[in-house]
């Protein structure tokens, strides 16, 4: 370790505290879903943090997005966060295969207020994709099958218009990702040394929550 790294190891008591610094911590709705989300078990585990759905509050609003797509919206709390951001004629595709998660997604935009701002693609991320037409974004989040990442960065690039953002979430897939040793881990260190490198673009890996890949288009 080099001694002058300026990192601080979160303890989970400094983790809370750090969360708890949030303007939307008291949200009731926001505790209602996650509470709800909590209780479909182990697949819960998909749900973002709390953090990163108040980061994309806050970039969202502070960059003035208009447009934004999202990759896997499960019960749809980034979604949430994401469309608060977005002015009140901002749009947001949702893309996601499950009826049964992105029905309790849908019944919290309602609640949110945020469902005009909502446009929910069922099918595969792929095919959506190749289907949207000549429609461009501001902002892209992709948190759906690892494996698919690059696809989705190669499909997604095109649609982004100049400095536009695309975030990946998990990059760092627990601390594991160094060590290459699943296909998740595989695929999502291949994508990190790729973005890197890609003239494209220019990122930064952060580690907020699972760790996220920021990507800004030139």
């Amino acid at each position: 370790m080099k001694s002058n790294a300026k990192y601080v190891e979160l303890t989970p008591a400094l983790y809370d505290y750090m969360v708890r610094q949030r303007s939307e911590a008291a949200d009731p709705i926001l505790k209602s879903l996650r509470a709800e989300t909590a209780a479909l078990g182990d697949v819960s585990r998909m749900l973002i943090s709390e953090e990163q759905g108040s980061f994309f509050t806050l970039l969202v609003r502070a960059l003035a997005i208009r447009s934004a797509i999202e990759i896997g919206t499960f019960t749809g709390y980034s979604s949430i966060c994401i469309a608060r951001g977005l002015p009140s004629k901002g749009r947001l595709v949702c893309c996601d295969l499950s009826k049964t998660w992105t029905a309790i997604a849908q019944k919290y935009w309602k609640r949110t207020g945020v469902a005009r701002k909502i446009r929910l693609k069922l099918a595969a991320a792929e095919d959506t994709l190749r289907k949207l037409g000549n429609q461009s974004f501001d902002f892209a989040f992709v948190d759906a099958d690892k494996t698919n990442y690059d696809l989705y960065y190669e499909l997604l690039l095109p649609r982004l218009r100049r400095n536009a953002l695309i975030i990946f979430d998990n990059c760092l897939w627990g601390g594991k990702v160094i060590l290459a040793n699943h296909p998740d881990a595989r695929a999502l260190h291949a994508l990190n040394q790729k973005i890197a490198k890609d003239p494209r673009i220019e990122a930064v890996l952060l580690p907020i929550s699972d760790g996220l890949m920021i990507c800004r288009k030139k």
